[in-house]
């Protein structure tokens, strides 16, 4: 593919003049047009998903994966895990980092244009020290038509701001101006975004093709995936938490979470606090119906997953029985997971 480092960006994917890419806006238009990056893209979606199931392997048969959830990321290496992926996005963005020469692979999956710029430094200090030498394949995954970018002609691209209405536009573009404001060597490799991530019932509304993916960490080859229950671990309810009463501390203010250490193969869940007004938030949300849930809570209430409003009402139940957050995290510490000899989870 094509390179997405400044020059890179400008010579071979646009063929725009330097004056004209002062916003993302300008970037992702040309990228959702790029004939490599939808050749590219039709590849990805060919692949048949992949479904992670814990119960389906035991033993030395199973897998070594890492989930990341909304808001999280990590850095695997390819010689300790096999996967590393995630899924339930509809208006979020999933970003894969590769490096070319050691295969280390960080994943992260972004919910808000506000956590682009600290969020992309942290993926890519994980990955090499100097960063400016190395050469970073790229990989992004997510977001849809939440509001429609198509015109009369039936193109992919809109001259109205509409879309600007939306969620998945915005983040898109932050990403991408990001990246291309940045002195590394990116090479876009799979740009899975938008109007190409979007699917049509018979009634016109729009759905994401795909919620999840999953790198296969030795060849850096990318697929669509997705995940049940039990195979987001570990600590799937507390990580949940976290990702909700997040936004509200400033510990993590404009951060991507921290979930796994590399070098160890371990999940190491930073504490994150809640407080009594989001006790309370939970409180109040627990009786209301499943729609008025999906309404208040979600940026794509018809696109969301079947489970959505049980994941949501689990984690408001989990806040009324610890309404104090130093009882999931005692002393300040991070919950610590390690992978045991038949490839689970265990807490230490």
């Amino acid at each position: 593919m094509k390179a997405f480092s400044r020059e890179g960006l400008l010579r071979l994917h646009l063929g725009l003049s330097a004056s004209s890419l002062g916003l993302g806006d300008d970037i992702l238009l040309a990228l959702l047009e790029s004939p490599n990056l939808i050749s590219a893209t039709s590849s990805f979606k060919a692949n048949p998903e992949r479904k992670f199931l814990a119960s389906d392997e035991s033993g030395s048969e199973r897998s070594k994966w890492v989930y990341i959830f909304q808001k999280e990321y990590a850095t695997v290496d390819p010689a300790l895990v096999d996967f590393v992926g995630t899924d339930e996005a509809t208006t979020c963005v999933g970003l894969v980092i590769r490096n070319k020469k050691t295969g280390m692979t960080s994943v992260a999956h972004m919910d808000s244009p506000e956590i682009v710029e600290m969020g992309l430094s942290q993926m890519l200090s994980s990955l090499v020290a100097n960063s400016l030498e190395t050469e970073f394949e790229v990989h992004l995954i997510g977001g849809f038509e939440d509001v429609s970018l198509q015109q009369g002609n039936g193109s992919a691209i809109s001259e109205s701001p509409a879309y600007l209405d939306g969620y998945s536009f915005p983040l898109c573009s932050k990403i991408v101006h990001t990246l291309w404001s940045r002195d590394e060597k990116f090479h876009l490799q799979t740009f899975c975004v938008l109007g190409h991530n979007t699917r049509r019932d018979s009634d016109g509304n729009t759905y994401p093709f795909f919620n999840g993916f999953v790198v296969e960490t030795a060849s850096g080859i990318v697929i669509p995936a997705i995940f049940d229950r039990t195979s987001r671990c570990p600590d799937e309810l507390v990580r949940r938490i976290r990702v909700s009463v997040s936004y509200e501390d400033a510990n993590w203010k404009e951060k991507l979470l921290e979930t796994y250490d590399c070098g160890s193969d371990c999940f190491k869940i930073a504490p994150c606090r809640w407080t009594l007004r989001q006790y309370h938030i939970a409180l109040s949300l627990l009786n209301c119906s499943d729609s008025e849930i999906l309404s208040t809570c979600s940026t794509s209430p018809t696109a969301e997953a079947p489970d959505f409003v049980d994941n949501l009402r689990r984690q408001w139940s989990y806040l009324m029985e610890h309404p104090h957050w130093t009882e999931t995290f005692p002393m300040k510490q991070p919950r610590t997971f390690a992978r045991s000899c038949d490839g689970r989870w265990i807490r230490c």
